[in-house]
């Protein structure tokens, strides 16, 4: 086994201010869930606000899953290279928004609608690139870690790759 004279690459923990920063910069994600003891996981996009992840997603065996259990994880990622990356895991609940009933439902269906038009502005209108993707929804962000890499020359107050 050969040994490289290189330095190794920096490895670190995001903060809470870095990782919501990552979330809201990027609007890509990985939605996990189980279902009969299998994980799924599908692409979404979403927006990031104030502790809560906004999407959007069609009417489908997910949801039903969802209804039953609601416990989820989002992965989001910035990468420039091999060792050069920024990644975020946020683990928390999942909430199908509706347009009608109570209070509370009305209201957090209001505001999540032009969160999503931020990043898809034609989202919900006749125009609407993916319209069959009309359940919005919102994710409570219960938990949040994220983890940097960086190449062993950049400035960074990272540990060194262990083993």
């Amino acid at each position: 086994m050969s040994h490289s004279s290189h330095p190794p690459p920096r490895f670190r923990e995001l903060s809470h201010d870095e990782c919501a920063a990552l979330l809201r910069r990027q609007h890509v994600g990985r939605l996990a869930y189980a279902l009969h003891d299998r994980v799924w996981i599908e692409p979404i996009h979403y927006t990031y606000d104030d502790g809560w992840l906004v999407g959007r997603t069609s009417a489908g065996s997910k949801l039903a899953t969802l209804a039953h259990n609601p416990w989820v994880a989002l992965e989001t990622d910035e990468i420039r290279d091999t060792f050069d990356w920024e990644s975020v895991v946020v683990r928390g609940t999942f909430y199908r928004l509706k347009p009608h009933g109570n209070t509370v439902d009305r209201a957090s269906y209001a505001r999540a609608l032009p969160l999503l038009r931020a990043i898809v502005p034609e989202s919900l209108g006749p125009d609407d690139p993916v319209a069959f993707r009309d359940v919005l929804f919102h994710i409570h962000v219960d938990e949040m870690t994220g983890r940097a890499a960086a190449p062993p020359n950049a400035e960074t107050d990272g540990e060194p790759a262990s083993g």
